[in-house]
């Protein structure tokens, strides 16, 4: 059964505008007693006949491998994707943090993880789950609401069903996410004969659904009607391949455009109707705009708490929506006027019946003079002098590598201060240049996702940014990039902590409480000294050359050693986490406590009611 997977795999394919690509790039995997007599056999037997057929990438932690598989499927903008293999047990469970991420951020993967005997012939297995009520329930059905699409493979002749589902969900723009199926231990190394057509090359359709003539005619009547129109572009206008039609829609009409964390490279930093980043780590230019806004066109977007100011940032009690979505799901949020149909599409016809609309020569200005004064804040950030004892402003070091980097290397970030930042100084020169996980904002992602993110682009240099909070959950992934000969460029910033909740913490009046990497003291609490880890050393022990830079020079000549070199380098420095970036004057809905004996915390709350007051449910139709 698992050489018939394996050799089903290698035989699809996808086609998007007439050019097809194979559409499993390859098998991450780590094996164990659950998958190594299956999958691991079969993936052998593919690599010895041919070893193009399905790669196999050895791992080093089961999520980072989904990790770097949902990278890559981001970065080939959803066209490919890969499957991830794991043993039962903890192997397959720790695949769950990852599924949910790709599900989340609407990213395909294909999950294998082992599973218990299908005959029951030697239960208790080690590392099986028994339940007292039910004889067909294991570990692995924690994947079920982290998955687009779910099965068990308890008999060889089932393979057939739940391979061409799974294919189906891959390719859905609408659907596509985590895909598991699960592998029993005994199953996979059955014997069956199955039809020859089931290995047949398979090529699997991209949908691009165009909207509705009447649609395009009302989203056109309301957009025509405005005075103060503003685009919300997600990760939608870059996966439909739209972002040539959203510079030329923003273009023709002169419609600013702020950009959500995914659809971030939508437009082109200096575009003259780019505003930028929007909502609670955006750019005061977008944010200005759209609190007075009169209809907000969401293209390709879910409208998150962070794109909407936890819906605060749509201030105009007549504000309407219209919604460009292949997701009805989305299309709908906010009330909106839903345009049911492929971004790329969408974007066109609109474009075509809306010649001739132009905005306000009045509003047309504020955007060029907003966002003018946002580029001047952004430059002062870059400038940025050092913080306490000489150690960088995070903001200096955003600006360096954003200077030295060429316009279509690669930018990788996940979680803690640097993606709110990055959204917001980051100048983009290239759709896929920032690549920043702020769906499911998962610690570790960074480094494993560098590695997707460079196997898709080999031509690319791929800079992660990453925190010392962030590296510790999952450094070993950088012996697979030493292992793959992939080279990636990690700006490893240390401060000592999680800057990101730190500042968060201060004001929900909770004093960073938990936040700061210190020794435990005497008096029971983390307020000794700063931990002596050496995470250079650290990093350096895993097979990586590191430099350390304590100045800007420095850190100018380590990047261009970097960039110079054939493998990957990790770049070392220090950074002040009392020193925060420009504010976006933008809000994020974190409740505070309401009674406290803290009165920092009290007047935290203080607060949180006056800008729990702004909220709005955005429920009245647009018509």
């Amino acid at each position: 059964m698992a050489q018939a997977l394996v050799r089903f795999l290698a035989a699809q394919y996808l086609e998007d505008d007439g050019v097809e690509e194979r559409l499993i790039a390859g098998c991450f995997g780590i094996f164990g007693h659950g998958n190594v007599a299956g999958l691991g056999q079969a993936l052998l037997e593919s690599e010895l006949t041919d070893p193009s057929l399905l790669p196999y990438v050895l791992g080093r932690n089961e999520q980072a491998m989904v990790h770097s598989a949902v990278a890559y499927a981001r970065m080939k903008n959803r066209r490919q994707a890969w499957a991830v293999t794991t043993s039962i047990g903890p192997g397959a469970t720790n695949m769950i943090t990852g599924a949910a991420l790709a599900t989340i951020n609407r990213l395909p993967v294909l999950l294998l993880p082992a599973d218990s005997f299908a005959t029951r012939a030697a239960s208790p297995l080690l590392q099986e789950l028994e339940q007292p009520g039910s004889g067909d329930v294991s570990v692995n059905d924690a994947f079920r609401p982290v998955s687009k699409y779910f099965d068990r493979i308890w008999r060889p002749e089932q393979l057939p069903s739940a391979l061409l589902n799974a294919m189906r969900v891959l390719t859905d723009p609408v659907e596509t996410g985590a895909v598991t199926l699960c592998l029993p231990q005994d199953v996979q190394a059955e014997a069956h004969d199955w039809p020859d057509e089931l290995f047949e090359r398979r090529v699997w359709h991209l949908r691009r659904p165009a909207p509705e003539s009447a649609r395009i005619e009302a989203a056109a009547k309301i957009i025509a009607a405005a005075e103060r129109p503003v685009i919300v572009a997600g990760g939608g206008v870059i996966y439909s391949g739209a972002t040539e039609a959203l510079a030329e829609f923003c273009a023709a009409t002169g419609i600013p455009a702020g950009q959500t964390q995914a659809g971030k490279g939508s437009l082109v930093f200096d575009h003259p109707q780019s505003l930028g980043a929007i909502g609670a780590t955006g750019t005061t230019a977008a944010n200005a705009l759209v609190r007075d806004a009169d209809v907000v066109i969401g293209i390709g977007t879910r409208y998150s708490d962070f794109t909407t100011a936890s819906r605060t940032a749509f201030a105009n009690p007549d504000v309407r929506f219209v919604n460009l979505n292949v997701a009805p799901l989305d299309a709908i949020k906010h009330a909106g006027l839903d345009v049911i149909g492929d971004a790329r599409e969408s974007l066109l016809a609109l474009t075509s019946r809306l010649s001739g609309y132009r905005v306000p020569e009045a509003y047309a200005s504020s955007v060029t003079d907003l966002a003018a004064a946002w580029e001047e804040t952004v430059s002062a950030a870059y400038d940025a002098g050092p913080g306490e004892g000489g150690r960088f402003h995070q903001s200096a070091v955003i600006g360096l590598v954003n200077e030295l980097s060429a316009p279509r290397d690669v930018l990788v970030c996940a979680a803690g201060s640097m993606p709110g930042e990055l959204h917001k100084l980051w100048r983009t020169r290239d759709p896929k240049g920032y690549h920043v996980e702020y769906g499911y904002s998962c610690m570790g992602y960074e480094i494993p996702g560098g590695i997707g993110v460079r196997m898709a682009c080999p031509d690319r240099d791929v800079f992660v940014m990453i925190g010392d909070g962030s590296y510790l959950m999952m450094p070993g992934e950088l012996v697979t990039a030493v292992q793959e000969n992939l080279k990636l460029i990690v700006i490893l910033v240390q401060n000592h902590g999680f800057a990101s909740i730190g500042a968060l913490s201060e004001s929900v009046g909770s004093q960073r409480f938990g936040t700061r990497y210190r020794q435990r003291t005497a008096s029971g609490r983390l307020d000794g000294d700063l931990l002596g880890v050496d995470l250079a050393a650290n990093a350096a022990s895993l097979g990586v050359p590191v430099i350390k830079a304590t100045d800007r020079d420095e850190l100018i000549n380590a990047i261009r050693t970097a960039q110079r070199s054939s493998s990957s380098t990790v770049i070392h420095v220090e950074t002040d986490p009392l020193l925060g970036a420009p504010d976006s004057d933008s809000w994020w809905d974190v409740p505070v406590s309401e009674v406290s004996a803290l009165d920092s915390t009290a007047a935290a709350y203080d607060v949180y009611q006056k800008e729990k007051g702004n909220q709005r449910p955005y429920l009245r139709p647009t018509q």
